[in-house]
């Protein structure tokens, strides 16, 4: 598979004079993540970016990795869970930017466990993130682009919200199918103030988040690794890389008359 690196990829400037918001731009070390691939390419296209984690040193490491590249970023902690952080979050967007052209919601969690064993507390917890983590910050956001005349909201699901998964995730899969129908909701409820909302759906990424799936050491890793791009119709999984680009469509005034619309990302999985 050919490794994508951003310094191999070449920008037009089509977020120029936007400003967007990647809700989970942190990624652990320096493996790339969806959220901060996203955030560096939406830097690279021209926008002004708040990078937000619960970690402040995750996203203080995409803002490191924007400003190197001669981008600008600003980074911000704040919980998906906690509606005062989120409203925090939309308040200093405004004084540092002026405006938030762009929502991308990209934190998410899993729970390994099948229906019988499932405990409730965790069901609610995968439900708080993947969920009403979304709607909070869409609550705090929406308003002000119906304010300022239009916006994009771009949430991130998964596969696994359209068919069966061999994982136990029936929280994540069943909060992620949740969140699919809440965008075409919020789609069609804010379509007149030109506020679109769409949702990418990626497939097997290969990303951090996935390889610390497996418990094991880095043979095990890989032996996992290899089994996903085993899985997939192209022969391999999709990266980051991907997933961003997908996004920076629905960030961009090409995609200005696109609202409800689920893009899938999966490299013909979902076939």
């Amino acid at each position: 598979m050919r490794n994508i690196e951003l310094s191999t990829l070449r920008g037009s400037g089509r977020l120029a004079g936007k400003v967007a918001i990647v809700v989970g731009a942190g990624s652990s070390g320096a493996d790339v993540s969806n959220g901060s691939a996203t955030a560096r390419l939406y830097a690279r296209e021209g926008a002004r970016v708040l990078c937000v984690d619960r970690n402040l040193q995750a996203a203080r490491r995409t803002v490191d990795e924007i400003r190197e590249s001669g981008g600008e970023a600003l980074p911000f902690e704040a919980d998906v869970c906690s509606k005062s952080q989120l409203a925090a979050m939309a308040r200093y967007c405004d004084e540092q930017y002026g405006s938030i052209d762009v929502l991308h919601n990209n934190a998410g969690i899993e729970i390994v466990s099948e229906l019988e064993e499932i405990r409730e507390e965790d069901w609610d917890r995968v439900f708080a993130v993947n969920l009403k983590g979304v709607m909070l910050a869409c609550q705090q956001v929406i308003p002000r682009m119906v304010r300022q005349g239009g916006g994009s909201i771009i949430n991130i699901s998964s596969i696994a919200s359209r068919k069966w998964s061999p994982m136990p995730f029936l929280a994540y899969n069943t909060s992620k199918a949740g969140l699919n129908h809440m965008t075409r909701v919020l789609a069609r409820r804010y379509a007149e103030f030109h506020v679109r909302s769409n949702v990418i759906v990626p497939g097997l990424i290969d990303t951090p988040h996935a390889a610390h799936l497996t418990i094991g050491d880095e043979a095990a890793v890989q032996a996992a690794r290899d089994a996903r791009n085993q899985r997939c119709p192209m022969g391999h999984q999709g990266t980051a890389w991907d997933v961003a680009y997908a996004a920076l469509f629905l960030a961009s005034d090409e995609s200005r008359y696109v609202t409800g619309t689920e893009i899938v990302v999966d490299g013909g999985l979902g076939l």
